[in-house]
């Protein structure tokens, strides 16, 4: 027997959220997905609050992970220490609030779900992701285990998938908003992809209106980044799991517009 696991790129603003709720619910169903795992911290263009959150789980998550952005909404972290569905990076201080491992139970079994964020370029006072992703391999008993590793460079998270090969069902990355081609099984069972890509404005400078974008890179003052307009899409991996072994028996790059 085998799980069909879906792993959902960086909900963008608004129009990702509302999109997502049209149809993540109806895509899961006509796919046989039996757990599915979304990145929502670009939910709010930068960060996501509490609202959005139960906005992302009434649409169908069953988990949340974050990234670089966690912190930029204050009023999200109470919310990390309630709601054990949602993922903040384990390598984050162990004085922040939140986790960023939990294991939830399924009619599967236990399926262990790691939230890990780069340290290439994205200038954040974070532990190392390849040390803690270790520590925490050498204690997980768990049989099927999922990997949000949110980071830019994509040799970090080639890296990170090759160390936890064999190790993690999945590896998947996040961050960059543009999807990659390489969803494959490495070569001791674990199921990879650099990045899922991103769920939001189709005509977007990775979810923003393209025109601010421009805007920054010619030097404009900085102001609140504003969601583009116009239709969206849903990018993600989906991995096929061996239940009885926890090895990823087929990965699939997916592109729902």
């Amino acid at each position: 027997m085998s799980i069909r696991i879906l792993a959902v790129g960086d909900v963008c603003g608004e129009p990702g959220l509302e999109y997502l709720n049209r149809n993540l619910s109806s895509y899961k169903k006509a796919q046989g997905i039996d757990f599915t795992v979304v990145n929502g911290e670009n939910a709010n263009v930068v960060g996501i609050t509490p609202r959005q959150a139960d906005f992302i789980f009434r649409a169908g998550a069953d988990v949340i992970t974050l990234g670089n952005h966690t912190w930029t909404r204050t009023e999200l972290r109470p919310y990390l220490d309630e709601c054990g569905g949602i993922l903040r990076p384990a390598n984050f201080g162990p004085q922040c609030p939140g986790k960023g491992i939990g294991v939830y139970g399924t009619p599967f079994g236990d399926i262990c779900v790691l939230n890990l964020m780069g340290r290439f370029t994205l200038d954040s006072n974070t532990d190392n992701p390849f040390v803690i992703a270790d520590g925490y391999f050498q204690e997980i008993r768990e049989k099927i285990v999922l990997v949000d590793f949110h980071a830019e460079g994509t040799s970090e998270k080639r890296a990170m998938g090759y160390m936890l090969d064999g190790k993690a069902s999945a590896v998947w990355g996040t961050h960059t908003h543009v999807q990659t081609s390489d969803a494959s099984v490495l070569p001791k069972g674990t199921g990879y992809i650099t990045d899922l890509g991103m769920t939001g404005p189709i005509n977007s400078v990775l979810g923003v209106d393209p025109q601010q974008s421009i805007g920054k890179f010619m030097g404009d003052p900085p102001r609140r980044y504003e969601s583009a307009k116009g239709p969206c899409k849903l990018e993600g991996c989906i991995f096929e799991i061996d239940e009885n072994t926890g090895k990823c028996l087929k990965a699939e790059g997916i592109r729902l517009k």
